[in-house]
């Protein structure tokens, strides 16, 4: 069979990991694939120093890609969803197959792009939108087909859970860390997407549809980063037997759908506890297999090029396929994708860890634990701690499940009392299991 032409657009750090891995693994993936898989062009704004491209044909404008006849493959590899976006559909009238990495992308424009490559019958793959080198859609739209999926919890922001590990382990606080992270490339000069979550969104709201046959609705993913996170947070957890993980959560329910990022306590005896650095993982409970675990590295230029060129194998395999007989990009039928309820946060249940300062003085404790009564709360444990030299200690009270609504409404009072000072530290508490 004649070979597989590939045109890469964008030669950063994806770009040159999965370019190395085309170049460098080309007679395993020719065995793999039963034709070789040639770079015909790249599209850069700039030369890659990792890289040997001579004898390839490099353009300015990437553009020049996705209209080139000789091209079956595109890999979207520049990120962003302006100019992506108009890529990645320009690709699809063109009647070429998409391989990209872009999570923001696909999570916002995902409809859109999948009904397009639809009507073109053409194929957007995009396992390294999620996690890196952590095969987790092919897991879930491929080998964990036979299960109906109670629910996913995973770490799929490394900065995040490289700060919270560094926290933990080194009793650092939040700024020191994140400086840390920014100094070795972990995290970016802005690092809101990281940090405030909004990466963790993307990916969880990809993870979702394809878990629960849903279309894809990032704008209704529940997203709370760990900025406000303490180092007293961090210690009281752990004296409590728990650690703090930035997690990714979404749930079947019969009222909807869970879908939520924010920090989370969970025991030191669940193995996503005891995930750190900037390793990912994701916890997924299937009906018929139970729960499943998938661990590696979510990010880099080789971990994530794996992905990308794990993309690129499955489409070449499957070019002369009937497109109906393809494996849906949302891995339900595009036609059966259901329009279950996607639950408002305020109606979720799950404990609480609530961190407050208080006045040391007869009747505060009263006062809290009244109000959380008054709003259908139990308390599971309370510690109070005393501070040498000051009337002020820190109060840590640990809650069994309750509604969302509810705790707002006790924190709200809590607040209003004059014996407690600033705000309350609120994370909430998951079993997983």
């Amino acid at each position: 069979m004649k070979p597989v032409k590939v045109g890469i657009c964008g030669l950063g750090t994806v770009g040159s990991g999965s370019f190395n891995i085309l170049r460098n693994n080309a007679e395993e993936i020719t065995r793999r694939v039963g034709r070789s898989i040639i770079i015909e062009q790249i599209g850069a704004r700039r030369d890659n120093d990792t890289c040997d491209t001579a004898g390839i044909d490099i353009t300015r404008d990437i553009f020049d890609v996705v209209n080139n006849p000789e091209i079956d493959i595109v890999l979207e590899l520049i990120g962003g969803t302006t100019i992506a976006k108009e890529l990645v559909l320009t690709a699809i009238t063109n009647g070429k197959h998409v391989v990209t990495a872009n999570k923001a992308l696909i999570a916002e424009h995902g409809n859109e792009i999948f009904a397009k490559a639809q009507e073109k019958g053409v194929i957007v793959a995009f396992e390294a939108a999620v996690a890196g080198g952590i095969p987790i859609i092919k897991s879930l739209r491929e080998g964990l087909s036979a299960n109906r999926i109670d629910w996913l919890a995973g770490i799929i922001n490394g900065t995040g859970n490289f700060i919270l590990s560094e926290m933990s382990e080194k009793k650092r606080n939040f700024a020191d860390v994140l400086a840390e992270a920014q100094a070795l490339g972990y995290a970016e000069a802005d690092p809101t997407f990281d940090v405030e979550g909004i990466d963790a969104a993307h990916k969880l709201t990809i993870l979702a549809s394809i878990a629960f046959g849903i279309p894809l609705q990032f704008e209704k993913t529940y997203t709370e980063g760990i900025s406000r996170i303490t180092a007293e947070d961090v210690a009281f957890a752990d004296q409590l037997g728990y650690a703090i993980k930035h997690l990714g959560i979404a749930r079947r329910t019969a009222q909807g759908i869970e879908l939520r990022v924010h920090p989370t306590l969970i025991s030191h005896k669940q193995l996503l506890a005891n995930v750190n650095g900037v390793m990912n993982a994701i916890m997924v409970h299937g009906d018929v297999v139970g729960p499943t675990l998938t661990y590696g590295a979510g990010a880099g230029a080789l971990p994530t090029g794996s992905s990308v060129v794990a993309d690129v194998i499955d489409v070449a395999r499957t070019l002369t396929a009937d497109p109906t007989n393809r494996v849906p990009h949302l891995a339900f039928q595009a036609d059966s994708l259901s329009d279950v309820r996607i639950l408002p946060v305020e109606e979720i249940e799950c404990g609480f860890f609530l961190n407050m300062t208080i006045q040391d003085r007869a009747g505060v404790l009263a006062n809290i634990t009244q109000i959380l009564s008054t709003n259908g709360i139990s308390i599971e444990s309370l510690v109070q701690r005393e501070r040498e030299g000051s009337d002020l200690v820190p109060l840590v009270v640990m809650t069994h499940d309750v509604k969302e609504r509810n705790m707002n409404l006790a924190i709200a009072a809590i607040e209003a009392l004059p014996d407690v000072a600033g705000a309350v530290q609120r994370i909430r508490v998951e079993a997983l299991l």
